[in-house]
């Protein structure tokens, strides 16, 4: 029986582990690392956020991303993108420096328990633990245009498919979405030979500044000051202060989780793609059927004018929806005991517990609880903390004898006064 058994990977997920095991907890996590990085984005991307806001976490902040660089002597630096690659590898050092062991299996089926949770790996064993952190990343949660969903997946795939886009060199190619995937996917595309359009509901493309120098005088650094997802003090908030995000009434959050920092393509990319891809703005995908040689779509724009266009294949760059519904990781049960949100994600207390006691959630699907931080690697570090001080709590109050104690050699980390859990 575990203290707590970590479902997922990934940057949420071994950033809990490492917090967990520093906390001395009893300690499972299952999963592939970094599953999602190094399987699901085609080689040549990189990242959109900056080095120092990409850092998984361990309570001594002793295995950062810059760190890892310095022991590979590989450039790192303000407003110097990262590659997915040494991302990648970089979550694999963190994995074997900051974390137990990881159990490489997937998790198949999660269950409640008399003592807790029962988890079903997919070769068939039972695992049991008192609390359970789901850190399943996003594909669980990946989104179709209605109109394109059940056509072969030959003609239609999701952006995430793609590990290698070598295939689809000297074809015709619709990648659909105007934000940082459907942009970098396209200069990809059209650096290799691809006749590749953008084709976007949005009147126009939405462009990243090149980020201002780390050293400014005081005035600018005052008025915009520099933060995790971006400049200026609305993305620092989001950015700096997921707990007070939490206490916003909830159809607020709702709101900022879905509007704020909208599709947009990093400022690196733009030379990329303005002068080598065609771009058709404010046109939805309204119909989609296969035809000889492809797919055949029908857009429609704000005033009702149709228009209609071939291609060999459809990439349906058109992100994520974190909701209840499509964990289907957990037991019907389980599923239906969770309260939900007005957009149908979780409702989560503020240690990220859900509904279900002993249940805490991590990543995408706690944007709406905890602000648009929760999007990116960077709102790991505030996860991580708070969570596992969640479980902790949670079992307290499931064994009151429980006595939790911190290996000598670390030093205790304070706990931030605004999330006390």
């Amino acid at each position: 029986m575990y203290d707590l058994l970590v479902v997922g990977a990934g940057p949420y997920g071994l950033s809990v582990a490492s917090h967990a095991a520093d906390a001395g907890l009893s300690l499972r996590v299952l999963g592939r690392p970094m599953a999602t990085w190094r399987d699901h984005m085609p080689g040549g991307m990189f990242l959109k956020s900056e080095p120092w806001a990409s850092n998984l976490a361990d309570p001594r902040a002793r295995w950062r991303l810059d760190t890892y660089c310095a022991t590979r002597s590989l450039p790192v630096g303000h407003a110097r993108p990262i590659p997915v690659e040494t991302f990648a590898e970089y979550g694999l050092w963190f994995a074997g420096n900051a974390v137990p062991p990881v159990d490489e299996r997937m998790a198949s089926r999660v269950t409640l328990h008399p003592t807790g949770f029962e988890v079903l790996t997919e070769d068939g064993e039972a695992l049991r633990a008192r609390t359970v952190t789901l850190a399943v990343g996003v594909l669980p949660f990946l989104e179709v245009p209605p109109a394109l969903r059940g056509l072969d997946p030959a003609l239609v795939s999701h952006s995430s498919h793609h590990r290698d886009l070598g295939h689809f060199r000297g074809r015709d190619v619709t990648v659909i979405g105007g934000g940082q995937a459907a942009l970098e996917t396209a200069a990809l595309l059209s650096e290799q030979g691809t006749r590749v359009r953008v084709l976007s509901r949005a009147d126009r493309l939405v462009w990243n500044d090149v980020p201002p120098p780390w050293q400014r005088p005081w005035w600018q650094a005052a008025r915009a000051p520099h933060s995790g997802l971006g400049c200026g003090w609305r993305n620092w908030f989001y950015a700096e202060r997921p707990g007070l995000f939490h206490r916003l009434p909830e159809a607020s959050r709702v709101r900022i989780a879905a509007t704020a920092l909208g599709p947009a393509g990093a400022w690196w990319v733009r030379d990329r793609v303005e002068p080598a891809v065609d771009v058709l703005l404010g046109h939805a995908v309204a119909g989609a059927r296969a035809v000889p040689g492809g797919v055949r779509l029908r857009t429609v724009n704000r005033h009702g004018e149709s228009l209609s266009l071939e291609t060999e294949h459809v990439i349906a760059a058109t992100g994520f929806r974190a909701t209840v519904d499509k964990l289907d990781l957990l037991s019907g049960e389980l599923r239906g005991s969770l309260a939900t949100a007005a957009d149908d994600s979780p409702v989560l207390d503020r240690c990220f517990e859900s509904s279900q006691p002993g249940l805490f959630l991590a990543g995408l699907l706690t944007a709406s609880a905890f602000g648009p931080a929760m999007r990116f690697v960077h709102g790991a570090t505030f996860t991580a903390s708070t969570l596992v001080r969640g479980v902790r709590r949670r079992l307290r109050t499931t064994r009151p004898s429980a006595v939790f104690t911190v290996p000598e050699r670390r030093e205790l980390v304070a706990e931030p006064a605004e999330a006390p859990c």
